[in-house]
C-alpha cells in the first residue's frame, strides 16, 4: 500500500484509509467478528488510516475498533472525533466543544480504544457557542500533554480553519468529497494547500452510490440512514445514477470496478488527499484497496471532471434535519 504525509511536516499514513462508521450503524446490521477481521486484514494489506468518533454509536465504534487492535495499536493510525453532550442513557444532546468538556472527552476516549494516545483529534462539528480559538487551545494542551498527537476539523469553513490554525496546527480537514461532490474545490480546498493542511476525504464512494450496487431509498431497511439520504430518494436516485454510468465507462475501459475509478480520480486529485471509504467486509476492503495501485490516465481524468462538475449530484448531502451541523 502506498503512503502519503498527511498535511505539512505531519504523519505517513495508507493513502486509503477505513471508515469504521458502517461497522457499528448506518448500513445494516453488525458484524463485529468480521469488522474486527476486517481492521485486521486491512493491516495485513498496509492500510493503517483508521477512523471513528465517539458518535458512531455512540461509544461503540471506537470500543470495538479498539478491541480489534488490541495486539497490533503500534501499527495503526487512529482518528476519532469528539463534539457532542451525551445523557447517561447514550442519547446525543447538544454540540459542546467547551475545553473541560473535551478533556473529559479525550479520557474517556482512550479507554474505549484501549490506548495512551490518538493520533489524530478532530472536532466533529462547530460549535458555535465556542470560540475555535479555545477549542484549539485545549486540543494543543493534549497534545502537550501526549493524549494528542494530531488536531484536526470536520465540516469546518474557511474562516474557521485560518482561526483554528493560528492557534495549534490543523494537520488535517476531514470532509466530504467525491466524485460526486466537490463542494470544496473553490474556496477550502486551496486554502488547505496554502496552509499545509491535509484533506481526509469521507463518503468517498457516497455511501456505496458510487459503487454501480445502490438502490433506491425505499429499499433499504427503516433503519439504514440511506432510506433517508436525499440522492437515493426518488427522481434524485435516478438522475445521479448517470454518474455512475460514466465511472462504469471508464471502469469497463481500465479492468476495474466503478467503485475503484472513483477512488483513483481522488487519489489523482492530490497527494495531499487520504480518502476513507467504509466498509465492514473484508471482500469489500480488498477490492476498494486495490483503487491505489490503479492508474487513471490523463483522458480518463479529463472525462470524468467534464461530465461530474461540481454541483451535479441532485439531492442534498444530508437530509434536512442534520445540515445546520454541516458546513460552518
Amino acid at each position: 500500500m502506498p503512503t502519503r504525509v498527511l498535511g505539512a511536516d505531519g504523519p505517513i499514513v495508507s493513502a486509503l484509509g477505513l471508515g469504521c462508521f458502517g461497522m457499528s450503524q448506518a448500513y445494516g446490521s453488525a458484524d463485529d467478528a468480521e469488522s474486527i477481521a476486517t481492521v485486521h486484514r486491512a493491516l495485513d494489506l498496509g492500510c493503517t488510516f483508521f477512523d471513528t468518533a465517539e458518535v458512531y454509536g455512540p461509544f461503540g465504534n471506537e470500543e470495538l475498533l479498539g478491541s480489534a487492535l488490541r495486539h497490533r495499536r503500534d501499527e495503526a493510525f487512529i482518528s476519532t472525533k469528539f463534539g457532542w453532550e451525551y445523557a447517561p442513557d447514550g442519547t446525543r444532546g447538544a454540540l459542546n466543544s467547551r475545553p473541560g468538556h473535551i478533556r473529559r472527552t479525550v479520557d474517556a476516549m482512550l479507554v474505549r480504544l484501549g490506548t495512551d494516545r490518538i493520533d489524530l483529534l478532530s472536532q466533529h462539528r462547530v460549535d458555535l457557542k465556542v470560540p475555535i480559538e479555545d477549542v484549539a487551545g485545549a486540543v494543543g494542551e493534549l497534545i502537550t500533554a501526549g493524549k494528542v498527537r494530531y488536531f484536526g476539523l470536520s465540516e469546518a469553513g474557511t474562516a474557521t480553519i485560518r482561526r483554528a490554525h493560528a492557534v495549534t496546527r490543523v494537520t488535517a480537514l476531514q470532509t466530504e468529497y467525491a466524485l460526486w461532490e466537490r463542494h470544496i474545490e473553490a474556496e477550502i480546498q486551496p486554502l488547505l494547500r496554502e496552509s499545509g493542511i491535509g484533506l481526509v476525504a469521507y463518503s468517498p464512494l457516497g455511501r456505496g452510490f458510487l459503487t454501480g450496487t445502490a438502490k433506491p431509498a425505499e429499499e433499504y431497511a427503516c433503519d439504514d440512514y440511506r432510506r433517508r439520504d436525499p440522492r437515493f430518494q426518488g427522481g434524485n436516485f435516478s438522475a445521479n445514477a448517470a454518474v455512475v454510468e460514466v465511472a462504469a465507462v471508464v471502469a469497463t475501459r481500465v479492468g476495474a470496478s466503478p467503485a475503484q475509478v472513483c477512488l483513483a480520480w481522488l487519489l489523482a486529485k492530490g497527494d495531499d488527499i487520504v480518502p476513507i471509504p467504509g466498509t465492514k467486509r473484508r471482500r469489500t476492503l480488498e477490492e476498494n484497496l486495490r483503487a491505489a495501485s490503479l492508474r487513471l490516465g490523463p483522458e480518463d481524468i479529463a472525462l470524468l471532471d467534464a461530465a461530474v462538475p461540481a454541483g451535479t449530484a441532485k439531492g442534498e448531502r444530508y437530509p434536512e434535519d442534520a445540515m445546520p451541523l454541516n458546513g460552518l
